[in-house]
């Protein structure tokens, strides 16, 4: 099977046969570089995902990761990345392996093809050019042939004529002559030409054509083969990266399965664990005998005047209270600021800040005056949330419930204590390096490194007073965590009542002398943990009517939660005066209030609405 002997006479179809077979090889690269462009696309998507989804630094999504289903779902995020970069090789493979090589490839094949066609275009010029040849030699021969002819007849009849003189008929004769010998001429040069002719044409068709052809022909098949052999590869790319593929999927497996819904539910005890226990019992109250009834610690209705103090509430006793608690009046206590506020900038008395550091030696407010303040304050906050977003915690983290304090002690302990490992190592390495510049003086001066290691004994000594003292802190949590029984817990709660010396509005002291846990502090801890089952409601409530006016005397960066921040000469309306801790509340419009120090502002407060607001309060009451 060839094309020369085949095909000899379709020079223009396989002319158009190929440009199309070259035309279809473009049309296969343009379609892989799609391929290559999708595959990056994808990638790139994919990495952008990833990203997407994996925690940011130094924010509370780190640590959620501690749990095996978030760890898990992080492994995935990784694996995708990885995923991610096989497409990207395999976009890489095509471009090198398939685009690039058929590229040059069509180029080289346009080459060759415009050769092998221009070759047969040649020998059809060169067989034409012959064929014309013995066409003009044809038609001399023909003329020659008929002029002898005419020739002949006129020398005959002039010589049958007696007319015509003798040397007439000579002339003729030798004309007649002449145009035979030209005849005979013509003869030979057409016999040989065609002669010429018909071995031209014999090379052409049987020699010169079919090599063409031929080559034509292998040329179109090694395209074919190229073609083949690029969509072999097209798919050996995919092939090569299936089993990291699979290796990828097998580790977001091995992921999934290492989750461990048992250790999840640890972690959250450990997370969120006070160390508190139940409370006990409540004690029955007989309303039927004539005498005043006493004051039991369950009791909500310890009268304003007693000065008497009061036994503290234990633990978290607080949980049966608040079935008896008006949501709004429980809310007012527990939102106004948990810190003393800060002094005015250009004031240095001790009596301008309320229950303020200047003045420790207060006397603690009895227990009975601090929920007469939880019946007939008005609401202070518009939702639970607001408890859990507080401003830095103190050092020794008495914020912090007795089983989350303990963690965090023993947290801080450890990272000092590899604070003091680095300092030593280095401190090691420096007396080293000191005694090889005793033996080797011209290593290096011994007395240049004795600053450095008087430094490091600084830090040292400095860091071991830092852990004393937060295992002191420690030991002190660990001794208050084991159980109590429920009468040790009562007495502990009146003890702490009797001994707790400086205390601010919600819970500002939250040690006791002897270390244990202040009621303030517990109490607080109790009102974050059912935050989500009454946000809503108190989202509702209506906002406070205004009491008046005020104007700041001061700049006040309100940063923690409850406060607001207010500018020297603001104009604000007041919302609620202040009850003796030093906050008086404010609302800039609708939607901004908070507790701003009474010190920092002059309050103009107006008659009619305050008695209004007085009103409200014995209603509530």
């Amino acid at each position: 099977m060839s094309w020369g002997t085949e095909l000899w006479d379709q020079f223009d179809n396989l002319e158009k046969h190929t440009q199309w077979g070259i035309d279809v090889l473009e049309k296969y690269i343009k379609f892989v570089k799609e391929r290559t462009e999708i595959e990056l696309s994808y990638a790139k998507q994919l990495r952008n995902l990833s990203k997407k989804y994996q925690p940011k630094k130094n924010s509370k999504e780190e640590e959620e990761y501690r749990y095996t289903s978030t760890r898990a779902f992080l492994a995935t995020l990784n694996e995708m990345n990885d995923y991610a970069g096989q497409h990207e090789v395999i976009s890489e493979n095509m471009t090198s392996l398939i685009t690039g090589e058929l590229t040059r490839y069509v180029q080289e094949l346009k080459q060759e093809r415009k050769s092998h066609f221009h070759d047969g275009r040649k020998a059809q010029q060169h067989i034409e050019t012959c064929w014309k040849q013995l066409e003009a030699s044809k038609r001399r021969f023909e003329r020659d042939c008929k002029e002898a002819d005419r020739a002949q007849q006129y020398f005959e009849k002039m010589d049958a004529d007696i007319n015509v003189t003798k040397a007439d008929v000579e002339k003729a004769r030798q004309q007649a002559q002449l145009r035979h010998q030209m005849a005979e001429d013509s003869k030979a040069e057409y016999s040989s030409t065609l002669q010429k002719f018909n071995s031209e044409q014999h090379d052409h068709y049987y020699t010169h054509i079919p090599n063409i052809f031929q080559k034509i022909q292998e040329m179109e098949e090694r395209r074919i083969v190229r073609i083949g052999e690029s969509m072999k590869t097209f798919a050996e790319v995919d092939r090569q990266v299936i089993p990291i593929i699979g290796k990828c999927l097998d580790e977001i497996t091995k992921a999934a399965e290492s989750i461990d819904h048992k250790n999840d539910s640890q972690l959250v005890i450990e997370a969120f664990k006070s160390g508190f226990e139940p409370p006990g019992d409540v004690d029955f109250e007989d309303f039927t005998q004539p005498m005043k009834r006493t004051v039991s610690e369950s009791s909500l209705s310890n009268s304003r005047g007693d000065g008497k103090s009061e036994p503290k509430f234990g633990g978290k006793s607080k949980g049966k209270l608040w079935p008896f608690i008006k949501k709004n009046k429980l809310m007012s206590l527990l939102t106004s600021p948990h810190q003393p506020p800060p002094p005015p900038p250009a004031s240095a008395s001790p009596s301008a800040v309320p229950n303020g550091p200047q003045s420790p030696k207060q006397q603690k407010e009895p227990l009975s005056h601090r929920f007469n303040e939880f019946m007939t304050s008005k609401p202070k906050i518009h939702c639970f949330r607001s408890l859990k977003r507080g401003g830095a915690g103190p050092e020794d983290f008495s914020n912090l419930p007795p089983e989350q304090r303990r963690k965090k002690l023993q947290q801080k302990v450890d990272e000092l204590n590899k604070d003091i490992q680095k300092e030593m190592d280095q401190r090691d390495a420096l007396t080293k390096m000191k005694d090889v510049y005793i033996k080797n003086p011209q290593m290096g001066d011994a007395a240049s490194v004795d600053h450095r290691l008087a430094e490091l004994g600084q830090n040292i000594e400095k860091l071991r007073l830092e852990v004393q003292k937060f295992e002191g802190w420690l030991a002190e949590v660990e001794g208050r965590l084991p159980a109590r029984t429920e009468q040790a817990r009562r007495q502990s709660g009146l003890y702490e009542a009797q001994n707790t010396s400086a205390v601010n509005s919600c819970a500002q002291d939250r040690e006791s002398p002897d270390g244990s846990y202040t009621e303030e502090q517990s109490q607080e801890t109790e009102m974050k943990v059912p935050a989500t089952d009454f946000d809503d409601e108190f989202d509702d409530e209506e906002p406070l009517p205004t009491i008046g006016t005020c104007k700041a005397l001061y700049t006040f960066e309100g940063q923690n939660e409850g406060t607001i921040s207010v500018a020297e000469g603001e104009m604000l309306y007041v919302i609620e005066e202040d009850k003796g801790d030093g906050w008086t509340r404010i609302r800039r419009n609708e939607d901004e209030e908070g507790y701003v120090p009474t010190s920092y502002v002059e309050v103009y407060l107006d008659k009619n609405a305050k008695d209004v607001y007085k009103s409200l309060q014995k209603i509530s009451e």
